[in-house]
């Protein structure tokens, strides 16, 4: 099992650029050094909710 982290909300938010920007899942995990399966799931939720920030 990976570890788990929570992603600050700037690199959040850089995603959501880069995507917005028409960059791939792929770049954006290679410029940002996080999972692909991590950033797709950001920006799915992103898509659904209209935003990236964690609920506690």
């Amino acid at each position: 099992m990976g570890h788990s982290q929570e992603i600050s909300e700037f690199k959040r938010d850089t995603m959501i650029g880069c995507h917005l920007c028409n960059k791939s899942i792929s770049e954006i995990s290679l410029l940002l050094n996080i999972p692909r399966s991590t950033v797709s799931g950001i920006i799915t939720k992103w898509k659904q909710l209209g935003k990236t920030a964690t609920q506690h």
